[in-house]
């Protein structure tokens, strides 16, 4: 198989869908691998290092889109990279669809295959795909929260672990998943005050028995919620309905009646955000205040720390991606029902239902997409 990687071009996307350890694991498997020029030097890698692994370096986007049986990508397809896809090619990246109308529209015109690393499973029932991003966003959500407490981002000045004899900040974080229990230890490691809030009992536990008394666990409900987030200093948005759009959890109102200079990180902002008040933001310009507080909604996160990003990534990756190119997508996907719950759009037909429910399409079961 044909696998072409181009240059990610969303803005300060450095992050690249395979590093060259991942390329040559695909040569020696008999598969051709075609790069984009430059693409990997957004995380130290040159052309030379992709040559030496097997790779063919070719000089533009869409010379890779026209060549390729399978695009890996990281981030989803930009509106100048859609048009490139061709019926009956694979893609395989983060898509995030749910919150995508108009790239979900592109994608199903495209005819493509299109398999989202957000929604592949595993056998526990959880998003391996998913779970390193939101690893690092989690562990760097902390980092930019006390960022944005700065003065100069228009925060209140405080310190999240305070020093002796001044109170340590205060840190509400919603959802206590992959994202939520890694900001959670951030918080903890600066010595603030942390809470995480969750719908979930047996998570609850889990989180308590992890880390003993200096997390204070809390049962999510509106009024508790209400209660947290109003007199938090710092509040982390890391709540996650797999391929579905964010549940708006924070209101305007009770972002209003937050004291002024206080915080939010919404980490679920790929899916639309849980904050009322939440848009999508870049790293060039990350962060906005609403009634003053200051805001942080950046939609990849992990772009800033690219390279080990992208080498987490790839290791989640690359197994998946050797299963594709070995066997072929139909085949690959039926042997594989973890894979196959990556499956979001076949050729014109939305089989995913949570983005088909969301968007208002046809929702359409893989298995029979694929079978037909």
């Amino acid at each position: 198989m044909r696998v072409g990687v181009p240059k990610e071009i969303k803005v300060h996307e450095y992050r690249v869908g395979l590093v060259p350890a991942s390329v040559r694991e695909l040569v020696h498997h008999g598969h051709q691998v075609e790069i984009e020029k430059s693409a990997g030097e957004g995380v130290g890698f040159d052309d030379a290092a992709y040559i030496s692994a097997g790779a063919e370096i070719l000089e533009t986007a869409a010379e890779v889109f026209d060549r390729a049986d399978m695009i890996v990508k990281v981030k989803e397809p930009q509106p100048k990279e859609i048009p490139m896809l061709r019926e009956g090619q694979i893609l395989f990246t983060y898509l995030h669809l749910a919150a995508e109308p108009e790239q979900t529209e592109g994608l199903v015109k495209s005819g493509c295959i299109a398999i989202a690393y957000e929604t592949v499973t595993d056998a526990r029932d959880g998003l391996p795909l998913l779970a390193p991003m939101s690893e690092v966003a989690g562990r760097m959500s902390i980092q930019v929260g006390a960022h944005c407490l700065e003065k100069e981002r228009g925060g209140k000045g405080i310190l999240l672990g305070g020093v002796p004899g001044v109170p340590v900040g205060r840190v509400v974080i919603l959802g206590g998943g992959v994202v939520g229990t890694n900001a959670a230890r951030m918080a903890m490691g600066l010595e603030a005050s942390v809470t995480v809030i969750d719908k979930s009992l047996p998570r609850l536990y889990e989180l308590d028995m992890q880390f003993g008394p200096t997390l204070n666990t809390i049962f999510a409900t509106m009024e508790s919620i209400e209660t947290y987030v109003t007199s938090a200093d710092l509040v982390i948005g890391a709540v996650l309905i797999p391929g579905a759009a964010a549940p708006k959890l924070v209101t305007r109102e009770m972002i209003t009646a937050m004291a002024r200079g206080s915080a939010v990180v919404d980490v679920a902002i790929d899916q639309g955000g849980c904050f009322e008040t939440s848009r999508p933001t870049t790293h060039a310009d990350p962060s906005y205040v609403v009634d003053g507080v200051v805001h942080y909604c950046v939609t990849n996160m992990p772009g800033a720390v690219a390279r080990t990003s992208a080498r987490a990534l790839n290791n989640a990756t690359l197994p998946f991606v050797l299963s594709l190119a070995d066997q072929g997508y139909a085949v690959a996907l039926k042997v594989d029902p973890h894979l196959l719950a990556g499956l979001n759009i076949h050729r014109g037909r939305v089989t995913c239902q949570a983005v088909a429910e969301d968007l208002n399409y046809d929702f359409v079961l893989p298995e029979e997409a694929i079978g037909s």
